[in-house]
């Protein structure tokens, strides 16, 4: 059973709609600013389940539609079955048939910066080519492209 996210930490959201796994933010632009999604990444890794590395990361991912997704890091002993937190959000996107995905941010609940593993990268070539990726550095955020991270993805 997962834990309900707080959104404490996010301002001027006029309403927000839960539905289970998502947040659909309603705004007048249907976005939200990379502050706000950081604060949200922040969040869920507060969740995470790291009792091997105990390095927390999470991330939320925001789609066209302005539904928000957020995943944490999942460990295991059988460290190949660990689950990192920008593909868990991705997955649930996806799973509940989302496409369409405008950025993620992406934070380690230590302040470190947590940019995305190999696996992660790739995972991101194939559902969001072009939507951009905010980690947080020395306190700021900084946005990616998927081209900079990755130069060279595998596509078929």
């Amino acid at each position: 059973m997962s834990s309900p996210l707080s959104l404490s930490m996010i301002s001027d959201i006029s309403l927000m709609v839960s539905f289970g796994t998502e947040i659909l933010i309603e705004k007048e632009d249907r976005c939200m600013t990379n502050e706000e999604l950081i604060a949200c990444a922040k969040e869920a890794a507060l969740i995470a389940y790291a009792p091997y590395s105990h390095y927390q990361v999470g991330a939320a991912l925001l789609t066209k539609e302005g539904r928000l997704y957020t995943g944490c890091n999942i460990e295991n002993a059988s460290y190949g079955a660990t689950n990192c937190a920008e593909r868990t959000a991705i997955f649930k996107a996806v799973s509940e048939g989302e496409r369409d995905f405008v950025k993620i941010a992406v934070v380690a609940g230590d302040g470190t910066t947590a940019y995305p593993c190999g696996i992660c990268l790739q995972v991101m070539n194939e559902f969001m080519p072009e939507a951009d990726i905010l980690l947080e550095a020395d306190g700021e955020v900084v946005t990616y492209s998927l081209r900079e991270l990755l130069p060279k993805g595998f596509v078929l």
